[in-house]
């Protein structure tokens, strides 16, 4: 232990400009060469400066990150140790890159030296993310103004960035005493970004929370904020509410009097315009009358609004997202940075039509349905209703948001429900260990919901391995069991003609129990197969983590499919 304690420097050099640009969150996967950074964190949780989660899986620890991000709004960081910790992260990154989540992973790792060499541990993991993470390779003898401008970088990004610390001296502090590894760091007098003083742990908090939309960031770099466009009346025009659109679809639709077709995580799926079943009345002759969409967020959950957004015959607007990509699968709409206006509301006429088709069409589904016990599409709409005003709902990819979306009411405006997913790749990665972030990252939401499929849960389950040191978040989460994979049902094998293969490769039913696994996670747990009782639990007081199984059959997804189209084409208009 002869050698300089560098690493000990750059660590708190890193983490201090860290906690100057906002970032209060930090989740840690342990390893040995991150001990610099892991000390560090330890100093800094016991001054009350961040919150430390420590997760032994590092890719439950990247998408823990994920939601933190997502739940707080705030940058968040997560380390892990040198070689294969380093790629774990890899499908948490791909989503933050294409949802536009800022996650920064702080990857330690061994001296350039050894590189190419054999040592232990040591590979070419800077830049290990390619296109999804930009990436800044400090050494140990990076300037302070090296650090700075690098980790600026990072929190004003509009998705992950990797800082690979490459740590050669000393990895533990020189001294013994906790107080000397952190310092919480304060701005210089008139000095810019990232130019640290050593204040102490009396010194009152600073940090920004960057704005990361594109005209959030061009106003962040001293460009104007561009002109919102103003759309002529007449053309008959719908919008189309993605993931992450925000109020501002919906406000747009209001001030056209147009119909808007909300996904749930859009963030828009309140107010009057908002149609509760738009992608099944997309098959009726009601889409063929549509002239112009406006497309604001990242929509993905049906193949009618694809085939809508992708409609060379029709006007298309697409409004970047916070990613900088506007949503053009087909490669056929004009893209505008900020969400257009319109100078005046068009004649009742259209909206009409679309607004009593869609309360017809609602009732009749909900007429069809068996109430009396829990299939995927009631169970949705039981915890669809039970998402209040101040509540969050974490919904998980395949049939649970489709379900949600097809049996879920718009809510009303302004009562500030959080109604989140992984949508960037709609992946099922991860899914417990996001919305144990978003939890996290929401103490202010009065209550706070999950709701995925079994596959979703079981494939995350190492979301649950909390270490006792470790806060717990109030949430419950509804695993909506159906013992495999039914959302490849109503795709194109599942059709007869492939039965035999069908639940050998696609369904494939595992029959794990999820009272066990839950037992050994220490996570309390309740089998529900009644709607009555679902909807109680969901408004029971809150006391941590806790998961309601509800078992729902699958071997009628498809045939549920085509029912549920049949009756919106023979819908009277």
């Amino acid at each position: 232990m002869s050698a300089r304690p560098t690493a000990t420097r750059l660590a708190r050099a890193v983490l201090g400009d860290l906690w100057l640009a906002g970032v209060r969150d930090v989740v840690l996967s342990p390893g040995s060469r991150s001990a610099p950074l892991a000390m560090a964190l330890y100093a800094a949780e016991r001054a009350g400066d961040v919150h430390l989660h420590v997760r032994v899986d590092e890719r439950s620890a990247g998408f823990l990150a994920l939601g933190l991000a997502l739940g707080s709004g705030a940058p968040v960081a997560v380390v892990t140790t040198s070689g294969t910790a380093v790629g774990n992260l890899l499908p948490a990154v791909m989503e933050a890159h294409h949802s536009g989540r800022r996650i920064i992973v702080l990857s330690a790792d061994r001296p350039e030296r050894l590189r190419d060499t054999g040592a232990n541990q040591t590979t070419r993991q800077a830049g290990i993310f390619g296109v999804f993470a930009p990436c800044h390779d400090l050494h140990e003898d990076a300037s302070d103004d090296e650090i700075a401008a690098s980790v600026a970088d990072a929190v004003r990004a509009a998705g992950p960035t990797q800082l690979n610390l490459q740590f050669d001296g000393d990895l533990l502090p020189s001294s013994a005493e906790p107080d000397t590894w952190w310092t919480r760091p304060t701005f210089a007098a008139n000095a810019p970004f990232g130019v640290r003083t050593g204040g102490g742990p009396s010194g009152s908090p600073t940090g920004t929370v960057f704005e990361a939309s594109p005209a959030g960031r061009m106003a962040r770099l001293g460009y104007p904020a561009p002109d919102a466009e103003v759309l002529t009346n007449g053309p008959r025009t719908v919008v189309v509410a993605g993931d992450d659109a925000g109020p501002a679809a919906r406000l747009l639709a209001e001030a056209g009097n147009w119909p808007l077709l909300a996904e749930p995580t859009s963030g828009a799926r309140t107010g009057s315009q908002a149609l509760r079943t738009y992608r099944l009345l997309l098959a009726t002759e009601l889409r063929d009358e549509i002239e112009r969409v406006v497309v604001v967020g990242h929509p993905t959950l049906s193949r009618p609004v694809t085939g809508l957004i992708s409609d060379p015959a029709l006007e298309i607007i697409a409004v970047r997202g916070t990613a900088g990509v506007a949503t053009d699968p087909g490669r056929v709409s004009r893209h505008v940075d900020v969400v257009p206006t319109v100078a005046s509301a068009d004649p009742p006429e259209w909206f009409e039509r679309w607004r009593e088709a869609d309360q017809r069409l609602a009732a009749r589904i909900d007429e069809q349905q068996d109430w009396g016990r829990p299939s995927g599409l009631t169970t949705a709409r039981v915890v669809a209703q039970a998402v209040g005003p101040h509540t969050t709902l974490v919904v998980g990819s395949s049939n649970p948001v489709r379900d949600l979306d097809l049996m879920a009411d718009p809510w009303p405006p302004g009562e500030h429900r959080f109604v989140v997913g992984n949508r960037g790749l709609a992946g099922i990665d991860g899914m417990t260990s996001t919305a144990l972030g978003v939890a996290l990252g929401r103490p202010q939401a009065r209550r706070s919901l999950a709701i995925m499929g079994d596959l979703t849960f079981i494939h995350d389950t190492n979301g649950l391995l909390i270490s006792r040191g470790d806060r717990r978040p109030a949430l419950t989460i509804v695993v909506v069991s159906d013992d495999g994979g039914s959302i490849f049902a109503t795709l194109e094998q599942g059709d007869r003609q492939y039965a035999a293969a069908f639940e050998r490769v696609f369904a494939t039913p595992h029959g794990t129990d999820v009272e066990v696994l839950c037992r050994a996670r220490h996570t309390a747990y309740e089998r529900i197969t009644d709607l009555e009782r679902l909807a109680e639990a969901l408004a029971e007081p809150q006391t941590g983590i806790r998961v309601l199984e509800v078992p729902v059959p699958r071997n009628d997804r498809r045939t549920e499919a085509a029912y549920l189209r049949g009756l919106a084409t023979s819908l009277p208009l």
